[in-house]
């Protein structure tokens, strides 16, 4: 028996209603599109009104008529105003759409056939890091969905991931500084070796942000900061945990401005870390750190710098005003620390006696006295060749009451050096500094912390990590501050150092001068009980142990006694008259 034929209507009914249903989304599509701005502006006036109803709840009642007042006011200000109704809609109409704006975050687009594939082959890469046998509904597995992992990712111009936030199951040992290590290196690997990323673990969340830092800038001359006293400035770091910045001028010839976030150590009365360790490798820039911390100290302080490498690179700060002292010899390297210990415990004494009397610390105690010590471990080794004193051992009295008396140690030493430092500078330098290439495991030694960046192998010159006490790892990166009277050195950046050294007030020795009693030095106060080095030269002073209460240098021969007047002959000066006094005592 034949099936009759259904009707027309109902046969191609399917099609039409399909039609239908299109034409009608299009229509909505088009009215959406049009009506648009109505709807933002509406939904924005209904967000101003839920605002004003949450502030006239949150308003008390003793408070409200003078908040009715206030509007009625301005309501009356804004009618009585030319053209006051239309500029208070208009402003009204702005408000609104600013408010009514659509806040949802869009959603990344669909990458291309050669992003998707470098994303699925790090989903596979983390497989067997984030699976576990066990688990019901593994988020991670072979030929899984990368989608669900990813949930935001971006990429570069070159095609390499520059951001991606990845998750991860709850089952990750996520607090293991090992496994957030194996996991750190491998991102790093697969999405692109030579950059620095900076890993933001969420263990409430679990989810891991991926993100590529930009190189700091290298082209940052040594120029004068705006700082206040007491403050250096090491470097310059990411805006990321600094909340500050500094403008500073940059380029070729300085004639572009911009702010940058710096990384500034505190040192002072007040400071928690009040002296700093850096350390590098050959080339890395250390010395240019310590020449850059010389230049800022010497704003408002003194300064003695011990040269270990004996390379000559601080003869620029020869005889300058401020400097008391460049040593590049054990000798003289323990005559300028044995000074500086008995300095320190003058200050000490003097500060507390001016304590007890109620009154303020003297003036020349809080002057500023920055030790500055490049490589002091060689110091050591020709200390123990010639039969002398650790210079090393004299660092103890600075180092630990160098805080109160403004006493603040410096000292820039190598890897390869870094066992011979002692403990007192490993104890007591709570500021460090890491330039060059380093591994993990150095960098956690020496910071105390391992960085939230990958280090990679290839820096520029005074780029690595700070950290300050116990606060976070900063990257940095020391401005150009080299040695002007190198040959190598750029014209900008020799001019740039110069034009920051204090005037010489103190020929070179060696240079042509006229009488060792003749030079001109710059006045400083210096008290009962302590010598400026900057006026004797370091070899010539002899020490000796004395008591607080003495010199800590005897720099000059007590006066020699005169006979009074009246015991001195008359005759004595005049030959004539002594010879006449001899023939008349001897007839």
């Amino acid at each position: 028996m034949a099936r009759p034929p259904l009707p027309r209507i109902l046969s191609n009914g399917s099609a039409q209603l399909a039609r239908s249903r299109e034409l009608a989304r299009t229509a909505a599509d088009g009215a959406t599109d049009v009506l648009h701005p109505l709807i933002t502006i509406t939904r924005g006036l209904r967000r101003l009104a839920s605002a004003g109803r949450r502030r006239w709840a949150a308003t008390p009642k003793d408070r409200r008529g003078g908040l009715l007042f206030l509007m009625a006011s301005a309501v009356l200000v804004v009618a009585l105003a030319p053209y006051g109704p239309l500029l208070a809609v208009v402003t009204l109409m702005a408000a609104a759409a600013w408010q009514g704006r659509d806040r949802t975050r869009s959603a990344p687009g669909e990458p291309d056939a050669s992003q998707a594939q470098r994303l699925r082959s790090l989903y596979a890469a983390l497989v067997p890091y984030f699976s576990a046998a066990g688990d019901p509904a593994p988020l991670y597995a072979h030929g899984g969905d990368w989608r669900k992992a990813f949930p935001e990712y971006e990429f570069d111009g070159t095609g390499r991931i520059a951001h991606l936030v990845i998750r991860y199951p709850a089952h990750f040992t996520d607090g293991e500084p090992e496994s957030r290590t194996r996991i750190e290196h491998l991102l790093g690997a697969k999405s692109g070796r030579g950059r620095e990323y900076r890993f933001a673990w969420n263990e409430e969340g679990n989810q891991l942000s991926v993100r590529v830092l930009a190189p700091l800038p290298t082209d940052i001359a040594a120029q004068p900061f705006v700082t206040a006293p007491g403050e250096t400035v090491l470097g310059f770091t990411d805006p990321t945990l600094v909340q500050r910045t500094l403008p500073l001028a940059h380029g070729p010839h300085g004639e572009e401005r911009r702010d940058v976030p710096p990384v500034v150590w505190r040192t002072g009365v007040r400071s928690t870390e009040p002296h700093l360790l850096a350390v590098g490798q050959p080339g890395s820039g250390t010395s240019t750190l310590l020449r850059s911390i010389a230049l800022q100290a010497l704003h408002h302080g003194d300064v003695v710098i011990l040269d270990g490498g004996g390379t000559g690179e601080y003869a620029c700060l020869t005889g300058r005003d401020g400097v008391l002292a460049v040593e590049c010899g054990p000798a003289g390297a323990l005559t300028s620390l044995e000074w500086a210990a008995h300095e320190t415990e003058r200050r000490l004494i003097a500060a507390g006696r001016a304590h007890q009397a109620g009154d303020p610390p003297p003036e020349d105690t809080r002057r500023p006295l920055w030790l500055l010590l490049d490589r002091p471990t060689a110091f050591t080794h020709l200390a123990a060749a010639d039969g002398r004193k650790d210079p090393q051992s004299l660092l103890q009295v600075p180092l630990r009451h160098g805080r109160p008396a403004n006493v603040t140690v410096v000292v820039a030493e190598q890897f390869d050096s870094l066992e011979a430092l002692g403990e007192p500078v490993r104890q007591h330098t709570r500021a460090r500094v890491v330039l060059g290439p380093a591994t993990a495991q150095q960098l956690t030694a020496v910071l105390g912390a391992p960085p939230h960046t990958t280090p990679v192998d290839q820096v520029p010159p005074g780029r690595g990590y700070a950290r300050l006490g116990t606060g976070p790892v900063h990257r940095l990166q020391v401005p150009a501050t080299p040695d002007p009277y190198d040959d190598a050195t750029s014209d900008a950046h020799r001019q740039a150092v110069l034009e920051l050294l204090p005037p010489r007030t103190a020929p070179v020795e060696g240079a042509d001068r006229e009488e060792p009693g003749a030079r001109t030095t710059r006045p400083v106060a210096v008290p009962a009980g302590s010598v400026s080095l900057d006026k004797v030269p370091m070899d010539a002073v002899l020490l000796e142990e004395v008591s607080v209460e003495k010199t800590p240098l005897e720099l000059e021969k007590p006066p020699v006694e005169q006979p009074p007047a009246a015991q001195v002959p008359a005759g004595v000066g005049a030959p004539e008259a002594a010879a006449e006094a001899a023939v008349a005592e001897s007839s």
